[in-house]
């Protein structure tokens, strides 16, 4: 069968790379044509643009931009109509993918959605329009079976992928002496992935340093950016790792994270971590404006209830970042809570294999849909 793969970030391409393994295990002939990244075309995906080009983060950056995502989206609609692909597969990155989904199903197309978007936490009436264009969605929060079935609209909960790759990691051998990183205990500072994140949050974390000169901070660097570009943030005692985020995860005694995946995926190491967010001011209005939930970390989210401390907008100053890495390292009861309820949110996610059960989902509904 012909799939066509629509990821607009780094992390949904590695979750659409290891969906597109696990498709080909089940359907030998299967061919990919894909919006998406490097690990989408190493899987075997025949790539029309890198999600570089179509990172735009917050409500002002993609104002900005709004002619140049008119025109992605045009040619990717010209793209499909020309490859005609047995379904659609949309990976998250809402903005882009609704409006590809409700083209494609005005052709008569497939459309699933791997990884839903986030309207739990904002425009919950969208769920009437995804029942209208979505054929089938897979969840991977264990909440979102039970906010979509409120709506009527059964959704498979596959399981959560962030789990599957945490499980799966072999820690490398000799990562401290592979970086150079001195015999001191690890801080992992998690910026993200995108300038723009980057920029407005990372000088504020690094900020606290001098307050914890017994400690080896290290950054968690993505090769999608220039390695130079690290170097605008070097310090004493600061390190910069390149997409070896889980290792350096292994290793960590703390974490401060930017608020996204990176925030369960340090739950799931079991390290302490201190969640930092800030936007643009109007962004940061409008977010409050229509966000219904009550956290913006995933950790939060799943286990429905403050389990690690959220610092955002205005209270993302390097004073309070202090007070609460100092709680995370030094108060054996603040990191005793904190690793119990990790133990909970693990519970909570369970031990499905994702990728895997998705895909055998994906091909069994495809070739039931062929008999009727």
């Amino acid at each position: 069968m012909k799939y066509y793969i629509i990821a607009g970030e780094r992390s949904g391409d590695l979750h659409a790379a290891k969906l597109m393994q696990e498709l080909r295990q089940q359907d030998p002939q299967a061919e990919f044509r894909c919006w998406g990244g490097d690990m989408m075309q190493a899987a075997g995906g025949e790539l029309v643009r890198h999600y570089r080009e179509l990172a735009f983060m917050g409500f002002i950056e993609a104002a900005r931009n709004i002619f140049k995502i008119s025109r992605f989206l045009r040619e990717c609609k010209a793209d499909i109509l020309a490859y005609n692909p047995d379904v659609v597969i949309l990976v998250d990155y809402a903005g882009f993918n609704l409006r590809i989904a409700k083209f494609v199903k005005e052709q008569g197309l497939k459309v699933f959605y791997y990884i839903s978007p986030k309207i739990w936490a904002w425009n919950q009436g969208r769920v009437h329009k995804i029942k209208k264009i979505v054929d089938r969605m897979f969840v991977i929060m264990p909440f979102e079976e039970a906010f979509y079935g409120r709506f009527d609209y059964k959704v498979d909960y596959i399981g959560n992928p962030i789990a599957d790759m945490v499980r799966e990691h072999q820690p490398t051998v000799h990562f401290r002496e592979k970086n150079n990183l001195p015999d001191k205990p690890l801080i992992a500072v998690l910026p993200g992935s995108r300038k723009q994140e980057i920029e407005s949050i990372l000088y504020i974390m690094l900020s606290v340093l001098p307050a914890f000169p017994q400690y080896q901070f290290v950054v968690a660097a993505v090769s999608n950016l220039n390695p130079d570009y690290y170097r605008n943030f070097k310090r004493e005692n600061l390190s910069v790792v390149t997409d070896q985020t889980y290792d350096l995860l292994a290793n960590a005694q703390a974490a401060l994270v930017t608020s996204g995946t990176a925030t369960l995926e340090t739950a799931l190491f079991n390290v302490p971590q201190v969640v930092c967010y800030t936007t643009s001011a109007i962004s940061y209005w409008i977010g409050r404006a229509v966000i219904k939930v009550p956290y913006i970390s995933l950790v939060n989210l799943i286990a429905d209830k403050a389990v690690v401390k959220e610092l955002i907008q205005g209270e993302l100053t390097g004073r309070n970042i202090i007070t609460e890495l100092k709680k995370i390292t030094e108060d054996e009861a603040v990191i005793q809570q904190q690793k119990n309820d990790y133990q909970e949110l693990r519970h909570l996610l369970g031990e499905a294999k994702s990728a895997n059960k998705a895909a055998q989902l994906m091909v069994q509904y495809l070739k039931l849909d062929a008999r009727h």
